[in-house]
């Protein structure tokens, strides 16, 4: 009797979440369907509202579902008997749908949830390795395909046709020319004047931020090109705003360092196959997070770590680096991840909390990244062996994160973590740079600053340790700890002294509110050799006044949503 009650929740459980994953995924559906509206509006307020709502979606339904339940299942709701029945009851539900991926991750969130699961439970949940499959043939209806007849201008022109608005664009045929010209002159570069089979372009156009993306790929004898046109909307109408073909612009286009693109997709498994065949080089994670759906990257994220463990045998060590006063960082040399803790207590004069730093990182979760800041993804209850940790990053652990991090036998348990793609700290890069990258770094490092400004992001300190390289040579923001919005700033020019000794001494002579900031005092911290610091200041001197913070927090404070082009410059059609 007690069985077979076991078997009638365990099926009306996997119903209800089953439901409840399919209402929350057409929701999202629904927000990023909205995109399209929104760029035809030239709604860039309303774009980023539902930015950020379609991000809380996965959290709202697994919440409600775990509410939900826990009303049909009553004080069985935490029987780890009824959830051995329920996840097969599910998995036949889910099997054959072609979100199933989702599904099970779905799946995942509200028993671990339920559990505070350590580790990986296979007998209530679904093992990171079990989704381990290979992605499937690109589907053949989510793009159309064009015949190479004619000029290269003619297809685009046909691309163009086929990917109408409800707005006009400004003027379609010149743009086919122009990025006719800018195709052509990329293939020649790189593939050598191949002979061309045909241009394949999703039927779905990706969007972000003020622009949209015509994605797809030129598959020629021996090798199969990226093309992406990406639009913009002003006021005279729609354009075609460059042409990429280069594998590097369009892996920077969808870095780790940007916000999620937001795409019309009832199957996502087939989209993420076709953007894996144009970047074979971007991991499976990174392409679903992309695009949204952050949660199953964190299963992928898992999911490859795992099976990285199973093939290595190197240690887990502290990361290379100054050390950090708020987080302690480790990493895995053959792994491109960094592991970051929040420590029991911060080295002065960090004056911070752990609650605050939480929230910084949330803000960065949710906000525009503009192609400057490093994603971080939030785990929670990881198990490791702790013969995988090399003996110097034990003791660092047992001393320094004790609120976050356990022993449990042969084990080391952590409760909370953030893991991002490791990058080359700037300071360490610049040792190492010659003397032209070096000060092209420096010259990217004012513009990654500048960036963040007009996304109304100010780092906290400008200090070179705080930013990091990435390996398409851009430089990224990654340490959170003194984040803020630009607008809750007070930017001041710094008063005169009233008394040479004044500039002498150790303390202001000036009274100093809490958001205070001075930034003429930048140049003191930034650590540069007076040759780069000459670069710096001939690129980006106006950072070091007043004026140039204030202006920028006029702009955001009048609602102003500023352009940002994730390409380079001699990528634009009109420049």
């Amino acid at each position: 009797m007690i069985r077979r009650d076991l078997e009638q929740l365990a099926t009306a459980g996997a119903r209800e979440i089953h439901e409840r994953f399919g209402n929350y995924f057409a929701r999202f559906v629904e927000l990023s369907q909205r995109a399209r509206e929104r760029f035809e509006q030239r709604d860039w307020h309303a774009h980023q509202s539902d930015s950020v709502e379609r991000l809380g979606l996965h959290s709202e339904a697994v919440h409600g579902t775990m509410a939900r339940l826990a009303d049909l299942f009553g004080e069985q709701y935490a029987q780890h008997g009824l959830w051995c029945r329920l996840k097969p009851a599910y998995a036949e539900l889910a099997q054959g749908e072609c979100n199933y991926e989702l599904a099970r991750t779905f799946f995942n969130s509200v028993t671990r949830r339920t559990f505070g699961t350590l580790g990986v439970d296979p007998e209530i949940e679904f093992p990171a390795m079990e989704l381990d499959e290979p992605l499937d043939d690109v589907d053949p209806k989510i793009f159309a395909r064009y015949e190479p007849r004619g000029e290269t201008h003619e297809i685009i022109a046909r691309i163009l046709e086929d990917h109408r608005f409800g707005t006009p664009y400004n003027d379609a045929a010149g743009d086919a020319i122009l990025a006719a010209e800018q195709i052509d002159d990329l293939l020649m570069q790189t593939a050598g004047s191949p002979i061309v089979e045909s241009f394949e372009v999703l039927r779905s156009v990706f969007f972000r931020n003020k622009a949209a993306y015509i994605v797809g790929r030129i598959r020629s004898d021996d090798d199969t090109i990226p093309l992406v046109l990406p639009l913009v909307h002003s006021q005279g109408g729609i354009s075609v705003d460059a042409a990429l073909t280069h594998p590097s612009d369009v892996s920077v286009l969808f870095s780790f360092t940007r916000s999620y693109f937001q795409v019309d997709a009832d199957c996502p498994r087939a989209v993420i196959a076709f953007l894996s065949s144009i970047l074979p080089q971007k991991p499976t994670a990174e392409l679903y997070i992309s695009i949204g759906l952050y949660k199953h990257g964190k299963t992928e994220l898992y999911r490859s770590l795992q099976c990285h463990l199973e093939h290595s045998s190197d240690l887990f060590e502290i990361a290379s680096g100054d050390e950090g006063m708020v987080m302690h960082v480790f990493t895995l040399p053959s792994f491109d991840r960094v592991f970051k803790l929040i420590r029991d207590e911060f080295a002065p004069p960090k004056e911070t909390t752990a609650r605050e730093v939480r929230e910084r990182y949330r803000i960065v979760f949710e906000r525009d990244r503009v192609g400057r800041m490093v994603e971080a993804q939030q785990f929670e209850h990881l198990k490791f062996r702790k013969d995988r940790f090399a003996p110097s990053l034990l003791r660092e652990l047992r001393e320094k994160t004790t609120r976050t991090v356990r022993e449990d036998g042969d084990w080391l348990v952590i409760e909370h973590v953030y893991i991002e793609r490791r990058v080359r700290p700037l300071n360490l890069y610049l040792r190492e740079a010659d003397r032209h990258d070096a000060r092209l770094a420096i010259i990217d490092y004012g513009a990654a600053i500048k960036e963040l400004a007009a996304a109304n992001i100010f780092p906290g300190d400008f200090l070179l340790k705080n930013f990091g390289v990435t390996r398409h040579g851009r430089v990224a923001f990654y340490d959170y700890d003194e984040l803020c919005l630009l607008t809750d700033c007070r930017f001041r020019k710094l008063p005169e002294a009233r008394h040479p000794e004044d500039e002498l001494s150790a303390e202001p002579w000036f009274t100093v509110a809490e958001n205070d900031v001075f930034p003429e005092e930048f140049r003191r911290f930034l650590g540069l050799t007076d040759e780069l610091l000459a670069v710096f200041e001939r690129h980006h001197g106006e950072l070091f006044t007043a004026q140039f913070w204030r202006d920028m927090q006029q702009r955001h404070r009048a609602g102003e949503v500023l352009d940002f082009y994730p390409y380079p410059r001699n990528r634009r059609l009109r420049p």
